[in-house]
């Protein structure tokens, strides 16, 4: 069972988190209907392949989390890891304060802030279908440590969005920059991440 492969020991919190969305999060609007069926070929296991790429006891912040995709999903499968799911909407950020008690996610908290507003630091930003990609590294870079790194989740305009953004990318504070297929071998199609990686601090010196 490829969950099983993905989620391991942890993929029961993980089903109870599918049930939760399957209900909840389509009552409340959060999640379409038709995307019932599919919910775990395009969302869970589709977010669920992020989770090995994580550093070992990093902090991540998901922003636009909606219903906790990829965020809550990562810090289900990494215990290890501090999550900051970030989304801006009441309804969301209610159905993510149930959705974290109801499991017992310890690792993950939930912020009701933009990006624009949200002052923290972390290792690693991930974004699932928030913003083009120039738009969002704008906002979102400035929350990655120097060193650390936006994961930004696309589809097959990957490519494209990352040439027509690329002039744009130093200007928020991006040092280098890949399109990465994840899961490949795993989960059909794999997941495609645009990573941007923030200058470090003695690069950001230099440039001053």
């Amino acid at each position: 069972m490829v969950a099983r492969q993905v989620f391991g020991e942890h993929l029961e919190r993980v089903e109870r988190y599918a049930a939760l969305l399957a209900s909840a999060g389509v009552e409340r609007g959060l999640l379409g209907p038709r995307e019932v069926p599919r919910l775990w070929d395009r969302h869970l296991l589709n977010c669920g392949v992020l989770a090995p790429l994580v550093p070992a006891d990093a902090s991540l912040c998901d922003v636009g989390t909606g219903a906790g995709l990829p965020g809550l999903v990562i810090a289900l499968a990494r215990p290890d890891v501090s999550v900051t799911l970030l989304d801006p909407l009441l309804r969301r950020a209610d159905f993510l304060l149930e959705a974290v008690a109801e499991l017992g996610v310890a690792n993950a908290c939930v912020v009701r802030a933009r990006a624009e507003e949200h002052e923290g630091r972390y290792d690693v930003v991930t974004a699932r279908a928030v913003a083009p990609l120039g738009r969002l590294a704008r906002v979102a870079m400035r929350l990655c440590r120097p060193g650390g790194s936006l994961w930004a989740v696309k589809g097959e305009r990957a490519e494209e969005e990352l040439r027509e953004a690329a002039p744009e990318l130093p200007r928020w504070g991006v040092a280098t920059w890949s399109v990465e297929k994840v899961g490949e071998g795993i989960v059909s199609p794999p997941t495609t991440i645009v990573r941007l990686i923030a200058r470090s601090a003695g690069a950001n010196r230099r440039r001053r």
